[in-house]
């Protein structure tokens, strides 16, 4: 959910996010309000689960398309440069893309809008600066993201069968074990850190340094990032409930910027990552130091199907 430079929505799960295409990722800090933990953890799952659902959340994606330079023909039908779900007409217009310069024309008599307006055709913006330009034709939508230098078409479905047949996504029983303090440790000179996508690309993340928290006794160290335009950190981690219980490549957690130099690491919150749910999302993996020797039996467990 992710991005993915790597606007992260990653928009993490669920849009995770501010899921972005959510370019960001889903997100994971929401005021709790007052009510013993548990009931806090129980209203944070629905609305996570509310924001995964819903039209514009990562269960509606069902395409993602790299961009040729020139026209390319989008529609359902089977020679179409870009294929859309069967229930699109078979033309629906035409994207043409010259360098960074994109534009859309629709096909004649085939009926397209933006923000609920028509749409005859002309200059389209990708998520690279901001909110991108969103088509639409009946139940599909689609839209321009840059990742990297390449640029894609990102399709969704609200009728899509993900969407439909979402059954949930199990949870490790809520543990306060798992709600850590943690101190950040400034960085020393290294302003960045070095986070790989699941496009093969490595992106050099800003970081403000390494969170350090203790669990039964041992230490342990996460390197936190900061998307664009955040006030939070961002960790994206792997542990050793990757190889049984959780989502293979690792999870996402979110936590308040730190006061006084500390901040509280809550792993009932860890998700999956966009990525758990669709093989059309751009998601980042654990940089190298953010592997846990422990298993933390807290968050969201495996789910979906990617």
């Amino acid at each position: 959910m992710p991005s993915m430079s790597l606007p992260l929505a990653l928009s993490l799960l669920v849009s995770a996010a501010p899921a972005q295409p959510a370019k960001t990722a889903e997100k994971g800090s929401e005021k709790s309000s007052k009510t013993d933990p548990a009931s806090e953890q129980q209203a944070w799952h629905e609305e996570r689960v509310r924001r995964l659902t819903a039209e514009d959340g990562w269960l509606s994606l069902v395409g993602l398309h790299w961009l040729k330079e020139g026209d390319s023909r989008v529609g359902s039908a089977p020679d179409s440069d870009i294929p859309l779900p069967p229930s699109a007409p078979p033309l629906v217009g035409t994207l043409t893309r010259h360098g960074t310069s994109l534009s859309f024309t629709p096909a004649k008599g085939v009926s397209v809008s933006a923000k609920d307006q028509p749409f005859t055709g002309g200059a389209l913006h990708s998520d690279a600066a901001g909110e991108p330009d969103v088509l639409e034709v009946g139940t599909i939508q689609f839209h321009v993201i840059s990742r990297q230098g390449k640029l894609g078409l990102r399709v969704r479905d609200t009728a899509s069968p993900a969407r439909r047949e979402f059954k949930g996504i199990p949870l490790f029983p809520y543990d306060p074990a798992w709600r850590v303090e943690a101190r950040l440790e400034p960085g020393r000179g290294q302003k960045s850190v070095a986070v790989p996508n699941v496009l093969g690309a490595v992106e050099d993340m800003p970081s403000p340094g390494t969170l350090v928290f203790r669990f039964q006794g041992k230490e342990y160290h996460l390197t936190p990032v900061i998307e664009p335009g955040d006030d939070q950190l961002f960790i994206i981690f792997a542990d050793q409930t990757n190889r049984t219980d959780t989502y293979a490549p690792g999870r996402f957690l979110y936590a308040p910027l730190p006061k006084n130099g500390k901040t509280v690491l809550d792993f009932n919150r860890a998700t999956n990552p966009p990525c758990a749910f669709t093989s059309f999302a751009t998601c980042p993996l654990p940089p190298r130091d953010n592997r846990l020797a422990v298993r933390v039996e807290a968050g969201e467990k495996r789910a979906g199907t990617h």
